[in-house]
């Protein structure tokens, strides 16, 4: 019963296969074999233009590389105060990027509200060198809670950014699941809105350690190899991350995993839903649900080996949670199971 992280599941029987088909012969190192262009072919197909792909080992090394090639001096990124750049990366994003601070804008449902993203780039106005200046705007989908931007959420976001000359950067940790959410195409839910650079994971479903940082602008990729190199990720034998996303595409795996992971939520959520000491802090849309469970149902499910986290409750949220509950947090993955969710409930029938 292990619903702490999507980051616990194994790998997909299908990826498995396809490293080991990469195991055997020689190819060309660092980014120049066959491989590696195969699924930078393929990485555009997907994203209906060329795109310039860069394999990396983390999803905080995508974030803090794509803010990194985005970078000024005194330059002030923009994020939610529950992003995971800002929350989750020891300051990484700071490091690499020699510098940049990370200004919290508030919102809803771990989504920054426009008007309020507005307001605090104004905070650095032109030319006043005491304050810094803004140099990018990231992101975050599916967010932190869950829960997933709607195309019109960010095209607000872009339309703020835009205004301003900023960046726009989306940290696709759980990109699959955010896609399928929604329903529409990878183009549709990142160029074509007026994203700029994606940090896109595969680890969370169903990779071994497979992230990418997507530039929609490939005349950026000789800068950007520069930081590549420099942030120690480029790999001698990339087409080992290569052939982890050439079956993660194969046959629309990707997809597939994160519906699965997807429904396997709502029906986490629909279950909780179903108890007396249980209720949903917020509807999920992705693939993590929080509910707000009785303190002894909590340590009940524990003591019978199910694993989850304990959450702090976010800024925004205005919810009661009385002294003898929890909130809680519980992902699913493409590895978990209908039985796993039974055998979950099943400790408190």
């Amino acid at each position: 019963m292990f619903f702490a992280s999507d980051n616990w599941a194994g790998a997909h029987p299908d990826v498995a296969a396809a490293l080991s088909e990469a195991a055997g012969g020689f190819d060309p190192a660092y980014g120049s074999g066959a491989w590696d262009k195969r699924v930078t072919a393929r990485f555009s197909e997907i994203f209906e233009r060329e795109v310039a792909v860069f394999f990396v080992s983390t999803g905080t090394a995508a974030n803090s590389l794509s803010l990194a090639s985005v970078a000024k001096v005194g330059g002030v990124v923009f994020c939610h105060p529950e992003a995971h750049i800002r929350e989750d990366e020891c300051g990484a994003p700071e490091f690499l990027s020699g510098g940049l601070r990370l200004h919290a804008v508030e919102g809803a449902r771990g989504k920054m509200d426009p008007a309020l993203l507005h307001e605090a780039i104004g905070l650095f106005p032109p030319g006043f060198v005491h304050g810094g200046r803004p140099a990018a705007v990231s992101i975050t989908q599916a967010s932190e809670i869950g829960t997933v931007h709607s195309l019109a959420e960010i095209d607000a976001i872009v339309d703020v950014a835009r205004a301003h000359g900023l960046p726009l950067h989306m940290d696709g940790a759980r990109f699959a699941n955010a896609l399928v959410a929604l329903g529409c195409t990878p183009a549709e839910m990142t160029w074509r809105r007026g994203i700029d650079l994606l940090s896109f994971g595969g680890t969370k479903n169903g990779c071994w350690c497979a992230e990418a940082v997507v530039l929609f602008d490939p005349s950026r990729a000789g800068e950007f190899a520069f930081h590549h190199k420099r942030a120690a990720q480029l790999f001698s034998k990339s087409r080992f991350v290569a052939a982890q996303f050439e079956g993660y595409f194969a046959d629309d795996l990707w997809l597939h995993n994160a519906r699965h992971a997807n429904a396997m939520a709502q029906r986490l959520a629909s279950m909780f839903e179903g108890l007396p000491t249980a209720r949903l802090a917020w509807e999920p849309d992705a693939n993590e649900v929080f509910p707000i469970l009785k303190k002894n149902t909590a340590d009940r499910l524990k003591a019978n080996g199910a694993a989850f986290y304990d959450w702090r409750a976010p800024h925004w949220y205005e919810g009661p949670i009385g002294e003898d509950e929890v909130l809680c947090r519980f992902v699913t993955s493409f590895a978990t199971r209908e039985g796993d969710i039974a055998a979950l409930f099943g400790c408190l029938g």
